[in-house]
């Protein structure tokens, strides 16, 4: 009991705890603010991940429209409904369903 007491005020446990509890629960970055830290970084991650993709992707096809005749005439087709002199063409639309 007394090695209990002793070891209680031990001025150096007291400041090694109180230290420990300042880190933990009050200071700028405490436990929970850095995991919510560590969730937007990998939240952020992930986006890039995304837009990195998204970037090649883009890329690829702007070479394509560059280089590829095939593919400025399928994009002239599709986008401003260009068509040839004996020609027809039909836009055709998908109805949305009615919600009750």
């Amino acid at each position: 009991m007394e090695r209990f007491l002793s070891l209680i005020r031990n001025k150096y446990l007291i400041a090694g705890v109180a230290f420990l509890v300042w880190m933990c629960f009050f200071d700028r970055y405490d436990v929970s603010t850095q995991f919510a830290y560590q969730q937007e970084k990998n939240k952020l991650e992930v986006e890039k991940a995304f837009y990195e993709t998204e970037i090649e992707q883009m890329t690829k096809s702007i070479k394509d429209v560059q280089y590829n005749p095939s593919e400025i005439q399928r994009i002239a087709r599709e986008r401003y409904k260009m068509k040839k002199d004996n020609e027809d063409v039909y836009v055709i639309q998908e109805l949305e369903p009615k919600e009750n």
